[in-house]
């Protein structure tokens, strides 16, 4: 095991992570089937017993190391990105090179994630996930859309009022009685109520944000923004100053860099234990049905051809550095870490170290361009609000307008760069996207059960995106 690579050690830990999460539920379900008898009755005898016993255990004496290990990770990620910021932009030494990588960054970022969108919007509308659901159950859930709209005083998108029609009266009663619209799940509910304050927050809010009152509150509240733009207003200020005076700022800057990467290096040792700690308190949903299924489907095959296509091809055309095989083996432990903890920000010390050390990338660029990516870009996020969007607009026989797909695209590019790098952050973005075009946002309710493992995947493809484009400002930057 000592000769196995990092990558290797860290897959293995979440196998084990994820077979220890489930293996209750597969005990139950072999003794069902081998008993010819329901779940919920075995759950009543001495298994269910054993499964209590076995969460119990799991929660107090297994999952606090996951806990640990992710807090772990978000200690050094803020400050990290503060001296890294800093750092590279004193390493930079001139204004005016330091303002055209921004703006080269930022292209690629909303170039990147634009497509990440564009891409999403086609395949759903192509293989239409949200059409898999019979179509009595998409009538039902038509009928629930409108009475909805009708109570929120929101205008039909498509013009058809399927509840008008009279031989569909026996059903409008029927969804009439089993709606509760005010009994929203909590998850949803607390969503809903983030989602609804950013709604009402004015256009220009985000770059109230952006200017931190204290960066030391901003770094206690793990704002990475407000961070973000300390660091580099701190970094430009230094370039400004005489010499000797920031000789002595630049030599702490990189300093304090060596020991936090020291300490990344401490973390990685045991991370294979901790990813396993992590998942193996992992609560698994089972509410896959066949429309979610499908959603799913389209969801990791738009986030598969962003990793596997799109990415090696920027890095062909532009990098022409990296082998195929050689980019993802190189990044490999960031993947697994964003895999497994479904954070961008938590990543980060990881993504920055596996560029540094094994890309060889200029550290002056990396420490400039991985921390905006940690939290403007959001390629994985961006796809799977728009595939999710019109995925729910299908399953509830709501036909978008070309234009109201357009208003889905830039709502979930501007959402996506807004979304926190943090796990399910996305979901609150859903429903600003749902809500801007008319949609129910507490249909995401409909699609929890299968979204912690497409977080994982999605902040998977975040994470690759960063040092994809990392890569492609170094090789611009040389030229």
């Amino acid at each position: 095991m000592k000769n196995l690579a990092l990558h290797w050690k860290i897959i293995i830990g979440m196998t084990l992570g994820i077979l220890w999460a489930i293996f209750p539920d597969i005990i139950i379900e072999i003794k069902a089937y081998l008993n010819n008898v329901e779940t919920k009755e075995i759950l009543k005898g001495s298994l269910g017993d054993f499964k209590n016993q076995y969460i119990h255990f799991t929660s107090n004496w297994i999952s606090p190391f996951g806990k640990i290990f992710v807090n772990l990770l978000k200690l050094i990620a803020l400050p990290l990105v503060l001296f890294s910021v800093i750092g590279g932009i004193a390493g930079i030494g001139n204004p005016e090179e330091i303002g055209k990588m921004g703006f080269k960054t930022l292209g690629m970022y909303l170039a990147t994630t634009i497509f990440a969108v564009s891409l999403g919007l086609g395949l759903v509308n192509l293989l239409q996930p949200g059409k898999a659901l019979s179509d009595a159950s998409r009538l039902e859930n038509r009928i629930n859309y409108e009475l909805w709209a009708k109570t929120e005083n929101i205008a039909l998108k498509d013009n058809i009022c399927y509840s008008c029609k009279v031989e569909n009266i026996d059903l409008v009663k029927q969804v009439q009685e089993e709606m509760k619209l005010s009994e929203i799940e909590n998850e949803v509910s607390t969503r809903l109520n983030t989602a609804n304050k950013t709604l009402k927050s004015g256009p220009l809010q985000a770059l109230v944000d952006m200017v931190p009152k204290n960066v030391f509150a901003a770094l206690s509240s793990g704002a990475m923004l407000p961070v973000i733009f300390f660091a580099i207003f701190f970094g430009i200020s230094l370039l400004y100053i005489p010499k000797k005076q920031s000789e002595l700022v630049i030599n702490f800057t990189n300093a304090v860099n060596e020991v936090f990467l020291k300490m990344i290096d401490f973390i990685m040792k045991v991370s294979p234990f901790f990813v396993f700690a992590l998942l193996a308190g992992m609560k698994l949903n089972k509410g896959m049905f066949l429309g979610l299924v499908s959603y799913s489907l389209v969801v990791i095959l738009g986030l598969a051809t962003m990793i596997f296509v799109i990415y090696p091809v920027l890095l062909k055309l532009i990098s022409k550095k990296y082998a195929y095989f050689e980019f993802f083996k190189k990044i490999a432990p960031a993947q697994l870490m964003a895999f497994s903890t479904s954070s961008s920000a938590a990543t980060l010390p990881i993504t920055i170290e596996c560029v540094e050390e094994n890309l060889k990338i200029n550290p002056k660029i990396s420490g400039f361009v991985l921390p905006i990516g940690a939290t403007v870009n959001m390629d994985g996020t961006s796809l799977y609000q728009a595939v999710a969007a019109i995925f729910l607009a299908q399953m509830f026989m709501v036909d978008l307008s070309l234009g109201q797909q357009i208003t889905i695209m830039l709502t979930a590019v501007l959402a996506s760069i807004g979304s926190a790098a943090v796990p399910s952050a996305g979901l609150v973005m859903l429903m600003i996207v749902l809500t801007s075009v008319g949609l129910n946002p507490a249909w995401i309710a409909i699609i929890l059960p299968v979204d912690r493992i497409l977080d994982m995947m999605r902040t998977t493809v975040n994470v690759t995106g960063d040092a994809t484009i990392c890569a492609v400002i170094d090789k611009l930057e040389e030229e």
